[in-house]
């Protein structure tokens, strides 16, 4: 009897993206008041992520879409406007038939 839930990726997720989500994951080091927002999304069976880090001096918007190779990663000098994109882009991805899954801090563990 076979599991459906033994999922045997053909990529190292680890090695293919940690050069890409660099300046994402970096953003905050030396920064103070860092805000993080994660919104996970499902439409049928695929599963795309966007998140926005936020902090004085910009912000940073990554997001993980199934039908892209590469995660995209935009960094914004001013942070409010990277708050409209990222309502935006959530809002449209509802109308295109997106369920927003998870709207929140990011996922630990």
């Amino acid at each position: 009897m076979s599991n459906e839930f033994n999922f045997e990726a053909d990529f190292d997720f680890d090695e293919e993206y940690d050069e890409d989500l660099a300046e994402f994951d970096e953003f905050d080091e030396e920064l103070d008041d860092v805000a993080v927002r994660t919104a996970i999304m499902q439409k049928g069976n695929m599963i795309a992520l966007l998140c926005i880090k936020t902090a004085t001096a910009g912000a940073a918007i990554c997001r993980v879409d199934p039908r892209e190779d590469r995660p995209a990663v935009q960094i914004y000098d001013d942070a409010g406007a990277a708050v409209e994109w990222f309502t935006k882009s959530l809002r449209t991805s509802r109308v295109n038939g997106w369920n927003i899954v998870y709207d929140g801090l990011p996922l630990q563990g």
